[in-house]
């Protein structure tokens, strides 16, 4: 199935070392969705928490849809995931004993559903930041040298 973007998180992979990926379903109303279709949604400072045997996802923001009046919900409201009772249990293990956060990567259609990539990681120290920006400026630096080196 194709699949059509719609928001991604521009922190995860720079605040998150990203060890796997998982996607879920997410339960929304009319109006969420007709407002993620129009790309008012944001994941910047969301994230996945597992209670009660269920993953919810906090802190995600969609605009109220502008046509929606009194049906329109909460946009920081607590929305639940769809996942399979197997990956709630792994993901919670890996949570509580390991130390691994669940982050939202991206936001997406597949067909007619809409689904979010999680990110299973652990945070990165501030040095690991640093050598991360090194590494992409030393290897934009080859690029642009290669280029030259090509163009004479």
């Amino acid at each position: 199935m194709e699949r059509k973007l719609v928001s991604k998180n521009p922190v995860a992979r720079h605040n998150y070392d990203i060890k796997d990926t998982l996607e879920a379903g997410i339960v929304l109303t009319g109006t969420e969705i007709k407002s993620i279709r129009l790309g008012k949604v944001n994941l910047k400072d969301s994230y996945v928490n597992i209670k009660n045997g269920e993953a919810y996802i906090y802190g995600m923001h969609i605009s109220p849809y502008e046509y929606g009046n009194i049906f329109n919900k909460d946009p920081l409201r607590t929305r639940k995931l769809l996942l399979n009772k197997k990956e709630i249990e792994k993901l919670f293990n890996l949570v509580k004993q390991q130390g691994f956060s669940l982050i939202p990567i991206s936001l997406y259609f597949k067909g007619s559903f809409v689904k979010i990539e999680l990110g299973i990681g652990k945070g990165k120290k501030l040095y690991d930041k640093r050598n991360d920006i090194a590494k992409k400026e030393a290897e934009i630096k080859i690029k642009r040298a290669l280029k030259e080196k090509n163009s004479i």
